[in-house]
């Protein structure tokens, strides 16, 4: 679904004409309407930051997990001496 905005009306007030040419106008301003992008720039900077962020959280939480597994040695005459 391709979204449509006027970049110089209100958001809650809008609504769309389409005249007989076909390009989708602004039923306020009269202003023709501009295409809202699916993903914009900033949306993939912010993702990034966060994804930066939580990586070390998420290596150190998976590390402690790991460490707290003790699996049995096979020798164990070994290890008494």
């Amino acid at each position: 679904m391709v979204m449509y905005y006027c970049p110089y009306c209100s958001t809650k007030y809008q609504f769309q004409k389409q005249p007989q040419k076909g390009k989708l106008i602004c039923g306020l301003c009269g202003d023709s309407l501009i295409k809202k992008p699916f993903i914009r720039l900033n949306q993939i900077i912010a993702l990034l930051a966060a994804a930066l962020l939580l990586l070390p959280l998420m290596f150190s939480f998976i590390y402690l997990i790991k460490n707290q597994i003790i699996l049995p040695e096979k020798n164990y005459k070994s290890k008494i001496f």
